[in-house]
């Protein structure tokens, strides 16, 4: 009699559902770490920030270094170009500069730009980068999503040093974690999470920054003031009139403060990569997302979070959350450096007659992933994470801010 096979695998699972059905729980953590170094000057051939930052884990090889340069910082600063040059050269045996540098659109239309990553990716490629060549990046905060998008979806990353050169991306958005594009009307409907290799702050970049753009940046730091570090916001509100006028020192101790409470979130959240739907960091933006689309992006990012900070202060002090007068003092210290508290984009209505602008709301709600969670203030320093929003209290918080310029 022949011997009874034993079953296969397959046949195992089939009279088996039970194991067919057991799996393995795979889990792994990833180490992430970039150093945000501030400097001055970092193309003085001495200066030793940048060789530094790029060579930080194989300090005994040479580099190939693509440069994609904001139009904008281009513009301001004519002498850009030379200076990368000379600077490589001075390092030639760190740094190898691999073409000339590339010249992108700077603010919102490089984000809106559906050309501009193709065309990244085929330099890229063409100029045969690799995973441990580095992207580095000169600009605002829209070029810095915007290439650093494109680094991330190139052979699933390259290496990105970032070197943010308004007052916004360097306490913020460029020391962060995040990359992404605009498409199909919304912001950042495209991205991902890709840590940068380094960052590099430079204060000389800062000095040669419009009004305009310098204050809209500041909102950032008002922001996380408010809902991370009272003693913080007591600083912002004495230096309010420095920072309007652009003060050196107040600047540079607002973007390295700022800085470091953004890194520190990130670090410690425990969601650095945001698979929650808190996202305490994003105070005043349902709001401020919102009003940069209505506004037809009149409204740069900073100048909408100012007006969606005091829109949520507003709504916190109409439902007992916040003191009335902490909310007057937030609005007063926004004025103070010079950001705006209003835009007539708030006073559109939809086919239904209700404020465009709590559209926003929904909107947000879908982006976290189905519950609507917004972060709400309980005092100065102090956030609260909300629900639900009562939408009359909102209408009537952004009805107190129109009386008040009527008045």
């Amino acid at each position: 009699m022949l011997p009874t096979p034993s079953p296969t695998p397959l046949a195992r699972a089939r009279r088996s559902p039970a194991r067919a059905a057991a799996g393995v729980d795979q889990r792994f953590a990833v180490d992430f770490d970039y150093p945000v170094s501030f400097t001055e000057a970092m193309f003085a051939p001495g200066n030793r920030a940048l060789v530094e930052a790029v060579a930080r884990r194989e300090p005994g090889r040479r580099h190939r270094v693509s440069v994609v340069i904001d139009g904008g910082v281009a513009t301001a600063w004519p002498g850009l170009h030379e200076a990368i040059h000379r600077y490589c050269s001075t390092h030639a045996d760190t740094l190898e500069l691999v073409d000339s540098p590339l010249i992108v659109p700077g603010g919102e239309p490089a984000k809106n730009d559906p050309v501009l990553v193709e065309a990244l990716l085929r330099r890229f490629f063409a100029l045969r980068l690799d995973r441990h060549a580095c992207v580095l990046i000169i600009g605002g905060g829209a070029v810095l999503d915007a290439v650093g998008y494109a680094a991330a979806i190139a052979h699933r990353g390259l290496r990105v040093v970032r070197v943010p050169t308004t007052v916004l991306a360097q306490n913020d958005a460029g020391v962060g974690v995040k990359n992404g594009v605009n498409r199909f009307g919304s912001k950042n409907a495209l991205g991902c999470f890709a840590p940068p290799f380094a960052v590099i702050n430079d204060a000389a970049f800062i000095s040669t920054l419009k009004t305009r753009d310098r204050t809209a940046g500041i909102a950032e730091a008002v922001k996380v003031a408010l809902i991370r570090d009272r003693e913080f916001f007591l600083k912002l509100e004495a230096d309010a009139d420095a920072l309007a006028s652009g003060e050196s020192r107040a600047t540079r101790h607002m973007i390295q403060r700022c800085a470091e409470l953004h890194l520190a979130h990130i670090r410690d959240s425990g969601d650095a990569f945001e698979y929650g739907s808190a996202r305490p960091l994003d105070f005043g933006h349902w709001a401020a997302h919102k009003l940069e689309v209505l506004s037809a992006h009149g409204l740069v990012h900073g100048e909408a979070v100012s007006i969606g900070i005091a829109i949520d202060c507003r709504y916190s002090a109409r439902v007992g959350l916040l003191a009335p007068e902490d909310a007057a003092r937030v609005e007063r210290t926004l004025a103070a450096i010079g950001l705006p508290l209003w835009h007539p984009a708030l006073n559109r209505r939809g086919p239904s007659g209700g404020l465009e602008v709590l559209d926003g709301l929904e909107e947000f709600r879908e982006h976290l992933g189905g519950e609507l969670t917004v972060t709400m203030l309980r005092a100065l320093g102090v956030g609260v994470e909300v629900h639900q929003v009562d939408r009359d209290h909102m209408a009537g918080a952004i009805a107190g801010l129109r009386m008040e310029r009527a008045g």
